[in-house]
């Protein structure tokens, strides 16, 4: 089953309720960076919580977010966009620790807990939105629940869960986000609070192979569950050979000119999706030639 998300309101328009199964999308990225079971379930839960957040977008808006929490696997960066197309990487993707305390992959010691989180929404303008929060957690979902709340004043909760297998590749992914509208009764809200401490972790509902309409069913429960939109979610990374061309074109004649004399070849490699582009010294030379 291909991964995709669901928007849902719930209460009757008091919730705004989001669930995802990002389980081929968090393998994707798995497989092009190579990564190790911790740095696989901070990258995934980064990238699964980013695709919640732009399916709470419209149109063009882009979201960049930056986990950088002064731990061992470096800086996290996802791109999203409100269509449900996310890509991301990590700096040091072969990080990997035993399983913590409560016998989980120890993300908060990957991720570390001396940062910060930072949304950037580009809406197509000049100007760009951003927010940071310090890290809270390093467990990730509780930092997106303190970003939401702390920087977008929207009472939120967010869950979200990788599952690897021994071989490293991934089993499965998944999340939630609830959040409460302007207005909700302080009965929803205790409703809401009882469920989501009686609940189990969501990478235990997504090993029983709960979907996304089954999850929010758990949280708000399916009588007062409405769903809105069932969106694709994928791993989509717009680099291209014609991009990396217009960018060594952009570099003048004299840069492309050592290029050429100094190796002969030119190779680039896009960091979000590990995709190489090789350049020979006569296609250096053509490019050369259209930067004049």
């Amino acid at each position: 089953m291909s991964d995709y998300l669901i928007k849902a309101l719930a209460f009757d328009g008091q919730v705004r309720a989001y669930a995802i199964n990002s389980t081929e999308t968090v393998a994707e990225a798995q497989r092009r960076h190579y990564t190790w079971p911790t740095a696989s379930a901070a990258l995934g839960r980064t990238m699964t919580a980013g695709v919640m957040l732009g399916a709470t977008l419209k149109g063009d808006v882009k979201l960049t977010i930056k986990v950088e929490g002064g731990g061992p696997i470096g800086i996290i960066l996802v791109d999203t966009n409100a269509k449900g197309e996310v890509r991301g990487y990590v700096t040091n993707p072969q990080t990997h620790f035993d399983l913590n305390e409560h016998g989980k992959l120890d993300v908060r010691r990957a991720v570390g807990t001396d940062g910060t989180l930072t949304i950037v929404k580009d809406i197509g303008m000049r100007e760009q939105f951003s927010g940071q929060v310090p890290i809270v957690s390093g467990e990730l979902g509780e930092d997106f629940t303190y970003y939401l709340v702390s920087s977008e004043q929207t009472p939120s909760s967010v869950g979200v869960g990788v599952l690897v297998n021994p071989d490293n590749s991934i089993l499965a992914a998944g999340g939630f986000l609830i959040q409460l509208m302007p207005g909700t009764t302080e009965e929803t809200i205790s409703q809401i609070e009882k469920r989501l401490q009686e609940i189990e972790p969501i990478s235990k509902m997504i090993e029983r192979g709960l979907t996304p309409e089954a999850i929010l069913g758990e949280i708000v429960g399916e009588k007062n569950l409405k769903i809105l939109e069932k969106m694709p979610v994928s791993f989509v990374c717009p680099c291209s050979r014609e991009r990396i061309e217009s960018a060594i074109i952009s570099l003048g004649t004299e840069e492309i000119e050592a290029m050429i004399e100094e190796d002969g070849k030119a190779e680039a490699q896009c960091h979000f999706c590990n995709e190489k582009y090789h350049f020979s010294k006569e296609e250096l030379i053509e490019l050369k030639d259209q930067a004049k």
